[in-house]
């Protein structure tokens, strides 16, 4: 009984220790939320205002093109003109599955006013992804980086990681951790452009008068 305990407080504690960062991150390195799965140190990344990388690596002196579960490769050059959300997750991560649902939703809220959601699978196969997709009826594109190779060429070291790209390809905002559907909206709005008002009702004309009505003083 007493060895069985024992376990249970070790596994948590490795949780713990996987999932939140001790101490302080050195200055000028990314900060993971404290939600977030870590994979590995925190390291140089990134920065707001970049160019966001094309999806493609050189492996074995070729490049290879991101491709999503049906075998379309997704490039970034094609979403131009479109606000993309990049999110770097696995279906094995307690946060990305916690994440899922503010996905989606605000997939289905935003699409038609020009967001582009790109969820990257990372290091899992494509059966797995599939499975995942189909028993949360996701209907974003998800990429399939089954070596790593994206995530590593985006600087990640958490799940979820998020990037937030404008219109123009460049990135406007990066979460190292999973982000509720408020705070996760309140970024797409302030990129996309502003939602189309709806106009008011033409005001009735007057009504023609009468044949029979004498004729005006």
């Amino acid at each position: 009984m007493t060895f069985a305990i024992l376990v249970v407080l070790a596994t948590a504690i490795g949780v713990t220790l996987a999932s939140v960062p001790l101490g302080k991150v050195p200055t000028g390195l990314p900060v993971p939320e404290p939600s977030a799965f870590l994979l590995g140190s925190p390291v140089p990344g990134l920065a707001i205002g970049d160019l966001a990388p094309e999806f493609d690596v050189d492996r074995a002196g070729s490049r290879v093109q991101l491709i999503d579960l049906d075998g379309t490769p997704i490039r970034l050059a094609d979403l131009r003109g479109k606000v993309v959300w990049v999110n770097f997750w696995a279906s094995w991560c307690p946060p990305c599955q916690f994440e899922t649902p503010n996905v989606r939703s605000l997939d289905q809220r935003y699409r038609d006013r020009g967001l582009e959601v790109v969820a990257i699978q990372v290091q899992q196969t494509v059966e797995a992804g599939r499975e995942y997709a189909a028993r949360y009826e996701l209907e974003y594109r998800i990429g399939a980086d089954v070596t790593g190779d994206f995530f590593h060429l985006y600087r990640g070291f958490a799940l979820p990681t998020q990037f937030f790209i404008d219109a123009e390809g460049r990135i406007r905002q990066i979460v190292n951790g999973p982000l509720t559907e408020e705070r996760a909206a309140s970024i797409v709005e302030a990129l996309l452009p502003p939602a189309p008002t709806s106009s008011a009702p033409p005001t009735p004309s007057a009504p023609a008068p009468s044949s029979s009505s004498p004729p005006p003083s």
